[in-house]
């Protein structure tokens, strides 16, 4: 695999530049390269804030923010009408957003008229947060839910993530998070390639 380039967004308070670190474990358990780093701006809650994640099978000399990115997980939807977070996202690239409502209904529509419906993926990551550890925090789930949209990381390697940054019922709450955000999304998909494939 050529270099792999992820863009977070979120707001401050959300795990932003923790999914990403997290991101970056599940790579090296792989025995992947990786890098995760924020992007250096207003750290307060509820300010817009993005991270930024690599994974290569070879050494990553780049050090500046991902302009291009390969997939793009939004972890709060208010920042679709606030920030570009589109910009420079690679066409067909894999879009993950934390939302119970379809791209349509968050006025995307005529972004994603001529994407790969299986890579546009949403899951309600705030609630499985909610859920499973007892706080609205949408960033585990999510990676549970790029495993899936992606396949660039495996689902066992965010839950080796998981265990590496947390533990006890912690642990356990994102893993149970994380796993039934990876079921939504791969239903999800197997949904749009199947209507794809009906419409064809």
């Amino acid at each position: 695999m050529a270099m792999f380039e992820v863009r977070i967004h979120g707001r401050g308070g959300q795990g932003v530049v923790t999914a990403a670190e997290m991101l970056s474990i599940a790579a090296f358990e792989e025995g992947r390269h990786a890098q995760a780093f924020p992007s250096f701006g207003s750290e307060r809650t509820g300010a817009p804030v993005v991270a930024f994640c690599r994974i290569a099978d070879a050494e990553i000399r780049l050090r500046e923010p991902v302009m291009q990115p390969d997939a793009l997980i939004i972890q709060d939807p208010t920042l679709l009408h606030q920030v570009d977070v589109f910009a420079g996202l690679k066409p067909g690239g894999y879009i993950l957003i934390n939302t119970n409502k379809s791209f349509v209904e968050l006025g995307l529509g005529d972004l994603i008229k001529d994407w790969p419906p299986e890579r546009l993926c949403t899951v309600s990551a705030t609630e499985l947060g909610q859920k499973h550890v007892g706080r609205p925090m949408p960033n585990v789930p999510l990676l549970g839910g790029f495993a899936a949209v992606s396949g660039v990381i495996q689902l066992a390697s965010v839950i080796k993530a998981i265990n590496a940054k947390f533990s006890g019922k912690v642990a356990s709450g994102n893993i149970a998070g994380a796993t039934e955000a990876f079921n939504i999304v791969r239903a999800e998909m197997e949904e749009a390639k199947h209507k794809e494939a009906t419409h064809a």
